[in-house]
C-alpha cells in the first residue's frame, strides 16, 4: 500500500539519489536532432542513444517525483497519486539499478527495460484523473479546479513531460524494428499530411459525439493536403482529437434545444516558414 510520504516507504540511500538526480537539467532533445541521429540506427548509434538515456530517464523521473510528493491542496495523499509516485520510483529505481552499458548485448538488456517501463506507465493518465477526481469531490462548492492555477500547472509540466519521457523510450525501441514502415524514422513520420491527420481524427471525434448524442455538428478541413512535414502522426492526431472533441460537445450542447441547426466547425490548416497552425472555429463568425 502506498504511503503518504515517500521517505517512510523508501530506503535512505534511494531517497538522496532521487534528491540528487532532481537537482540535475534535463537535457533538451529536438525533433531534428533525433531523426538526424535515428537515421543510421547502427550498433554505435544505439549504443550512445541507451547511454544517453541512461543517465537521462532517472533525471526526468526523479523530477517528477519530487513534484509528485510536493502538490498543494493535499492531492499528493491521493491513492491514485500515490500509485502513479510510485510507479515513477520504481522506474527511477530499476534506472539506477541498471550497469553501465558498454556494449550491443546491454543495449538490448537496456531496451526491454526501458519498453517494460513505458508499459508500466501506459495507465498514468487515467491514475491521475482519478486523483484529480477526488480532490474536486474534497473541494465540493467551496472551490474549483479553475480557482486553483497551480493544479492547472503542475498538470501541463506533468502532462508534458510524460510526453518526453515516453517519446525518447519510444523513438529508441522503435530504432530497433527489422523492418521499419517507409518514410519513417522510428516514431517520426517525414511526410506527415496535418490535412489528412486531422481529417482522420475528425472522423474519429464526430464518430464518439455521435454515439453520445446521436449526431454531431460538421467539420470542414481548409487546408493543402499535399503539404507535409516531419511529425509524429500519433501526437498530431492525439492533439486535434482532444480540441474537436471538445468543440462538438460545446456546439452540440449549445444547440441541442434550439431551433436552430448547429453550425459548422472549422479546421484551418497553415503552413509557415518556421511552423505549422492548426486553428479551430466553432460557433457563428
Amino acid at each position: 500500500m502506498a504511503m503518504y510520504k515517500l521517505a517512510v516507504s523508501v530506503s535512505r540511500s534511494l531517497l538522496d539519489d532521487i534528491h540528487r538526480c532532481s537537482l540535475k537539467k534535463q537535457t533538451g532533445v529536438s525533433l531534428k536532432h533525433m531523426m538526424d541521429f535515428g537515421s543510421y540506427p547502427n550498433e554505435n548509434n544505439l549504443l550512445y542513444s541507451a547511454q544517453f538515456l541512461h543517465k537521462e530517464l532517472p533525471v526526468r523521473l526523479a523530477l517528477r517525483v519530487i513534484e509528485l510528493e510536493n502538490l498543494p491542496h493535499g492531492l499528493s495523499s491521493k491513492a491514485d497519486v500515490l500509485k502513479v509516485r510510485d510507479w515513477y520510483v520504481d522506474s527511477f529505481k530499476d534506472l539506477r539499478n541498471f550497469p553501465e552499458i558498454q556494449d550491443s548485448k546491454d543495449e538490448l538488456r537496456f531496451t526491454e527495460l526501458i519498453n517494460e517501463i513505458k508499459m508500466r506507465h501506459n495507465y498514468v493518465m487515467q491514475t491521475m484523473a482519478v486523483g484529480i477526481q477526488e480532490l474536486k469531490k474534497d473541494l465540493g462548492r467551496k472551490q474549483g479546479l479553475n480557482e486553483l492555477p497551480e493544479i492547472h500547472q503542475f498538470l501541463d509540466r506533468f502532462y508534458m513531460s510524460r510526453i518526453g519521457i515516453r517519446m525518447l523510450i519510444g523513438q529508441h525501441v522503435a530504432l530497433h524494428a527489422p523492418n521499419p514502415p517507409p518514410g519513417y524514422v522510428g516514431l517520426i513520420c517525414t511526410k506527415v499530411s496535418p490535412v489528412t491527420v486531422a481529417q482522420n481524427a475528425i472522423d474519429d471525434a464526430r464518430s464518439a459525439c455521435m454515439r453520445t448524442y446521436g449526431t454531431s455538428p460538421d467539420v470542414h478541413v481548409y487546408g493543402d493536403p499535399n503539404f507535409t512535414f516531419a511529425y509524429v502522426p500519433t501526437h498530431l492526431h492525439h492533439m486535434v482529437f482532444e480540441l474537436v472533441k471538445n468543440s462538438l460537445r460545446a456546439v452540440q450542447e449549445r444547440y441541442m434545444d434550439s431551433d436552430h441547426d448547429c453550425p459548422p466547425i472549422r479546421v484551418v490548416v497553415a503552413d509557415g516558414l518556421e511552423d505549422v497552425t492548426i486553428k479551430l472555429l466553432d460557433g457563428k463568425f
